[in-house]
């Protein structure tokens, strides 16, 4: 398990919920149609738009389509050093 920190920019996020469709487990919509951070664990289920999750390789993966998925770009995803794996810089 590796732990990644996962970025959803509210001002950016149109609510298209591809990434809820790609990846459930990781993104929900809130009341004002925009994409938060669930904790895959279900241990905490305070709604974020930023959280730190540990995936492993299948579990990123998911993650990485679910926000490749986003025509905004509005998700961005870190690494534990914090440097931005996507969208690549």
């Amino acid at each position: 398990m590796t732990n990644y920190r996962i970025r959803v920019d509210e001002d950016l996020c149109i609510g298209a919920a591809s990434c809820v469709t790609i990846a459930p487990e990781i993104f929900q919509l809130n009341a004002e149609n925009k994409a938060i951070v669930l904790d895959p664990t279900q241990t905490d289920l305070s709604e974020t738009y930023e959280r730190w999750v540990a995936l492993d390789e299948e579990g990123y993966e998911n993650l990485l389509l679910g926000a490749q998925s986003c025509p905004t770009l509005a998700i961005f995803i870190y690494n534990e050093a914090g440097e931005q794996l996507f969208p690549e810089m």
